[in-house]
């Protein structure tokens, strides 16, 4: 997490001048090269097609050693320079602002040989801390709001804050501004906390607060080092969204903090009075830096924070600190880092997803982002996950420091931490509790996973009649995972972890009963065992739910008897209008003829189509066939096109069905969304269902609409409010025409 963080620095300014007061780590190490692209490897023969081409011998010797000397030799032009960093760092900053102690200077060598522990504790990144101190103490009309500095490689961001031109430390009142509600800036910064409100303390006081007396630290500014991302990312757009998170869930929020306690108790100052004292100690006695940072934060709480929160970010977790007696939960998303990466090398469906809009506002603003969750839906489960004793919310929740006013809250925070299970849906839990799902459950759910102490999971079967596949990667190493799993699961029934592993993996290949408790557990006695081997699994991500997804297929043998079952109903139409044109011709003009006259004759038109049956006459007539003799058969035809015409104005929803169309074929085909379906389409469901059950061909026609292969099994079931009984009889009786498969959700 955060892969460029370098150093945290607690930066402050007085009368005497900017100062670095504290910093972590003691020795902060310097950025990364930059590569313009990247460089083959000199150690191993791993090398393109192109160079390969470029460089051909038959001898494989020659060509090791050929390209150790192209990488020796040309190193230098992979790395990425900028223009200006052909000059002396120190040729950068103008000489006439040097002052002759040099403490203002950049760091030299000659001083760096002369007095190394001196240098420990004046010099940082290749400048003097003096120096580097002043870039960072911004002037006042500056501070309160967002500051970001970037030299060479190196990113400076945090929040600066100051007292009032008295030197007094106050709180400023929240400034209205009108017409501003709803309309917020288009620019990065909007989406960033506005200034006033780091003016505000974290306890909704906007009261003009003050110290008694003035305080001789004018500025203090919590200090990001960053080293920047190399240029060469693929992923180098999203370089300010990456560092605007990082500022907003860090380096502001802990000056907040810092702000609300420098104005109530003069907290801040006490503690670099501290660390100051502590630092000129040291010093007097030549101790080493890292001597120094260590004792520091055994006198000073901000010195500790710094060091936990350093420690944590690198490390990916959770950062509990402690300023003024005051407890913080500090993190950033898990797959920040992800955005300075290529998308094929870590699969960043969520720069792409998040999951879709809906699914995001569910989520709200700061877990919408880096945090690669799954839906936020009724139909999905919550799995808590193992926390430290101290941190143990029934702890927490039942102390004497809960509010009688909170006590009711607190109650019913234990009772649903009580209830939650992963055999129980989100859906279901909010009907056992008794509380609204988005109102009560959700808020829930999204306050336990963003610390931590829960996620997201498929529900998983009472009878652990689950599917599941094994992760593609895994976090810890095989063998560190066997040996935790064998000390957590010591009962010989228990498989071992490979073994059950490669059981759980063989067993998606099989068609039927491949459920976790048909090749695993095949026995009721270890159900309650197993889960917990399940629970286990899926807090370290070992386990993924794969879920049945159902499409319609149309088969030819379908399509064929929809066809054949329109021809007939055309032709019985067409009979029946023509009998009626008979009858009506008979009773208004006798002269022409009647039923005795013109003997029955047959008429091959009545199989083809309409628009054959119109063809036929006029194909007759143009070939010279009709003859007086046959005048009855001309003038049956002739009766029939008419009947034909009056037939598409009376059915013209039959001919907006498609018939003719490039849909209407024969072949095998997938209807892709029931829920869409066309005219056509609706008339292959329909003939789906001949000769069913009614009940079951009503099933169908309520849940065949979440047959599109997208949904899971789970979210048709909460949907269409069926059992899973229910699904699977509408699954067994129409299996000719369902496709079915299994896939994580």
């Amino acid at each position: 997490m955060a892969e460029t963080l370098l150093a945290i620095l607690l930066v402050t300014s007085s009368a005497k001048g900017p100062n670095v007061v504290y910093r972590w780590p003691p020795s902060v190490e310097n950025s990364n090269p930059r590569l313009s692209r990247p460089r083959p490897p000199v150690d191993v023969l791993e090398l393109d097609n192109p160079w390969r081409a470029s460089h051909y011998s038959d001898n494989a010797n020659d060509l090791a050693e050929t390209h150790m000397e192209v990488a020796v030799d040309d190193i230098d032009d992979y790395a990425w320079r900028r223009p200006t960093e052909s000059r002396d760092r120190s040729m950068s900053f103008s000489r006439s602002a040097i002052p002759p102690s040099g403490r203002d200077s950049p760091c030299n060598e000659e001083r760096r040989e002369i007095d190394p522990v001196a240098n420990e504790y004046q010099c940082l990144f290749d400048y003097t801390a003096q120096f580097l101190a002043g870039m960072l103490c911004p002037q006042r009309h500056l501070c309160h709001q967002k500051f970001e500095l970037v030299i060479d490689n190196l990113v400076f961001a945090g929040h600066p804050v100051c007292a009032e031109p008295d030197g007094m430390w106050r709180f400023k009142p929240e400034r209205y501004k009108p017409g501003s509600r709803g309309r917020g800036s288009r620019h990065r910064e909007s989406n960033l906390p506005d200034k006033e409100s780091s003016e505000v303390s974290l306890s909704g006081d906007t009261h003009s607060t003050a110290m008694p007396k003035s305080s001789w630290l004018h500025m203090f500014h919590l200090v990001l080092v960053f080293d920047l991302p190399d240029p060469s990312s693929s992923a180098s757009g999203n370089v300010a969204r990456y560092f605007d998170t990082i500022y907003e869930q860090i380096a502001f929020t802990v000056t907040a903090v810092l702000f609300q306690e420098q104005v109530l108790s003069n907290f801040v100052e006490l503690e670099c009075d501290a660390i100051g004292s502590l630092e000129t100690e040291y010093m007097v006695k030549g101790e080493r830096f890292s001597d120094f940072a260590s004792h520091a934060q055994r006198v000073s709480s901000i010195a500790t924070a710094m060091k936990n929160l350093y420690d944590a970010i690198k490390s990916s977790n959770m950062a509990h600190i402690t300023l003024n007696d005051l407890p913080l939960e500090l993190q950033l998303p898990p797959y920040l880092d992800h955005l300075l990466h290529s998308e094929e090398e870590f699969e960043l469906e969520f720069v792409g997803r998040l999951e879709n809009h809906t699914d995001s506002q569910l989520w709200g603003r700061e877990l919408s982002f880096g945090w690669r969750l799954p839906a936020l839906v009724p139909w999905k489960s919550l799995l808590l996950l193992d926390t430290d004793q101290e941190l143990d919310p029934y702890v927490n929740l039942r102390g004497s420091h809960v509010h009688a006013e909170e006590r009711c809250l607190a109650e019913g925070l234990i009772k649903f931490l009580e209830t939650a299970s992963v055999t129980l849906s989100l859906a279901d839990m909010a009907s056992l509790l008794d509380w609204d799902l988005h109102s009560q459950v959700y808020p829930t759910v999204r306050w336990l996973v963003h610390h931590r102490r829960a996620k997201i999971v498929d529900t998983v079967h009472n009878g652990l009649k689950t599917v599941f596949s094994i992760a593609p990667k895994f976090d810890k190493p095989l063998a560190t995972l066997t040996a935790e799993f064998k000390r957590d699961f010591p009962q010989p029934s228990i498989l071992p972890l490979p073994t059950l592993m490669a059981t759980i993996s063989n067993s998606n290949s099989k068609q039927a009963d491949n459920h976790f408790f048909a090749t695993v557990v095949q026995s009721k006695d270890l159900i309650s065992l197993y889960h917990e081997v399940v629970l286990w699994m899926l807090k370290r991500d070992l386990l993924i739910t794969l879920h049945l997804h159902v499409r319609v297929v149309t088969t030819a043998e379908l399509k064929f008897h929809v066809r054949q079952a329109h021809e007939r109903k055309m032709e019985r139409r067409a009979s029946h209008h023509l009998r009626e044109r008979r009858r009506s011709s008979r009773r208004g003009d006798h002269g022409v003829g009647d039923a005795h006259e013109h003997p029955r004759v047959t008429m091959p038109w009545l199989s083809l189509s309409p628009k054959a049956a119109r063809r036929y006459p006029r194909r007759s007539m143009d070939s010279g066939q009709s003859k007086p003799s046959d005048i009855s058969g001309s003038i049956l035809l002739e009766d029939a096109e008419d009947v034909f015409d009056e037939i598409s104005e009376e059915d013209s929803g039959e001919e907006n069905v498609g018939w003719g169309s490039s849909e209407d074929t024969l072949e095998p085909s997938m209807i892709s969304d029931p829920g869409t379906a066309s005219p056509l389409e609706r008339k292959w469901l329909a003939a789906m269902s001949e000769g069913k059950d009614e009940y079951i061909a009503r099933r169908f026609a309520l849940i065949n609409q979440y047959f599109d292969g997208k949904r899971t099994d789970d979210e048709i079931l909460y949907t269409a409010e069926i059992s899973r009984k229910q699904l699977r009889e509408v699954l067994h009786h129409y299996e000719e025409y369902l496709q079915t498969f299994l896939h994580p959700a």
